[in-house]
Formats: C-alpha cells, structure tokens, sequence
C-alpha cells in the first residue's frame, strides 16, 4: 500500500530530527498566546494525527480547518490553512479559531508563535515518541472537555502494548530495517516512533547503531545487518528493486505497511502495533482486542 501521507510523516521527522541536537529541553504539551475558552467551539489542526485526535474523542463537530494533509473523509470539505512547515496566518486567522493544535517543530515556529501573537489560542503537542502521543491524548481531551474519552483511548492503547509485550515473549525475536525511503536509503533509527514500536513488538532495529531516530543509512550497513524482515513504509518504490535483489537484503522477508496507523503518533497507536506485529509474525496473532 501506498500513501500520499508518508512524505508528511517523514517531512516531519527530518524537520525535528535536523535541529535535534540545538533543540531545548524536550518539554510535554503547553499553551502559547491567550487561554482556549472554557468551552471550545472552533479547533483548527496542523497536523493529520492531532484531527484524528480530536475526532477518536468525539469532537469532530468541533473542527473548522486542517492541514493539507489531511485525507479522512469526515474532514474533507473543511478548509485547508496550508503544511506543517508553511502554515497560512492568514487561512488560520481567518477561521476564527478557540483553538489550535500543533505538532511544534523549527519549520513551524514562525508562524506559530505569529498566530499566539494575534489571539489565536496554540496548544503544542510534541509528538516524539509514544510517551508523547499518550500526553498529547490527555492535553487534548482536557482542553476539550473529554477527560474520560481521552482517558479511555490512553488505556485502551497501555492494554495493548502490554498484550503486545507478552505475545512477542513467545517469539524469536526477528530482525528488522524499517525504511521510509529508498533513494536515498531512510530509515527508523535509535529513538524514532517506529524503533518503540518495534521493541513492543519483540524485534531488533538492525539500524539501532545508527547516529540519529530518522537517518540516511549508508547501503553496506544496511546489507552487513542481514534483516530477516524489511518493512516498506515508502511513499514510491523508485530504488526498491534494486536493493531486494542485493546480498543481504534478498533473503529477508518484504512487507508493506497496511495502513497509516503505524506511521503517524496518535490515538490508533495500538492498531499501528497489532499491525507491525502481525507482519513480524504473520504465523501468530496477539489476544484479540482493538484500541478504537
């Protein structure tokens, strides 16, 4: 399966991963410019996992705007206030907003903190990691008026990694590359979304020797890893064939990513991981459970 989602998944992790090393402490979510209403009306998002948040908590009547990048069919005639690194003032302004929702990274700072300037109450939403995206489930139901129903979510996906967890117990740990493109060669690294996803799942990341979550990985380390499975979460296949005829990638075991679910932090986190789990181990299925 291929996505037009994937290069927004991947925009976003090299944007954050570029300015890593010059990044402040990393903090959890947080307000920007004045306080959201009591009761929010109007929610606008930048990114497409923060408009499934709102929606898996019931929401969805509240929101008047999107990213570009949104695809789901429950928001497709709303407006489109432009990317994650080129968020249109103007369009978000426009809407008159209670709040906004932003993945925060250095492409979006500008305009963001613009938009805090103007009135436009911002909640920031690092999305990082799993700790992340479970925080961020929590800061958003809050400012929504949806404790319990974020609540729930955030359980419902600690239940399944845990069940998760125990299943891959009983596995022989398999051996992955997880490539998000082929020319050049991108991959999951120490400390990326995917990485945690592949430790919950029972695997070894063949690039956890790698020097960043999102790197360019040079081809020779790739073929020395000797993956017995190479998981294609790639928009285009343009250099695939190329590399599944080389020694060393050849003998692994190809699967495609079913769904955006294990690509992007929000609430089908734990469907992302039965996924990722079902390609390492086709043969052997979890408990049955969903999180959504």
């Amino acid at each position: 399966m291929k996505t037009r989602l994937v290069p927004f998944v991947l925009l976003v992790a090299l944007c954050l991963v570029s300015v890593a090393h010059a990044a402040p402490p990393h903090v959890g979510p947080r307000f920007l410019g004045p306080k959201p209403p009591e009761k929010v009306k109007r929610v606008v998002t930048l990114a497409p996992s923060l408009t499934e948040t709102v929606l898996a908590l019931g929401a969805g009547s509240t929101l008047v705007g999107v990213s570009r990048f949104d695809e789901l069919k429950e928001v497709a005639g709303l407006p489109r206030v432009g990317g994650f690194i080129d968020p249109s003032v103007e369009a978000v302004v426009a809407l008159k907003p209670d709040l906004l929702l932003v993945q925060p990274g250095p492409g979006n700072q500008r305009p963001v903190e613009k938009l805090a300037e103007l009135g436009v109450p911002v909640l920031l939403l690092p999305l990082q990691t799993v700790a992340d995206t479970l925080a961020a489930l929590r800061a958003v139901g809050k400012a929504l008026g949806r404790e319990k129903e974020a609540n729930a979510l955030v359980q419902g996906i600690e239940s399944t990694r845990t069940r998760v967890r125990e299943a891959a117990r009983t596995q022989k740990p398999r051996r992955v590359l997880f490539v998000y493109g082929f020319e050049p060669l991108v991959v999951a690294g120490p400390g990326s979304f995917a990485d945690e996803l592949l430790r919950d799942a029972g695997a070894v990341n063949v690039a956890a020797d790698a020097g960043s979550a999102y790197p360019v990985y040079s081809l020779e380390r790739a073929l020395t890893a000797r993956p017995d499975v190479v998981v294609d979460a790639a928009d285009v296949d343009v250099g695939k064939d190329k590399l599944v005829r080389l020694p060393g990638l050849s003998q692994a075991r190809w699967v495609e990513v079913p769904s955006m679910a294990l690509l992007q932090p929000g609430p089908s986190l734990g469907r992302g991981l039965e996924e990722l789990f079902s390609l390492l181990y086709p043969s052997m299925k979890p408990d049955a459970g969903t999180v959504r």
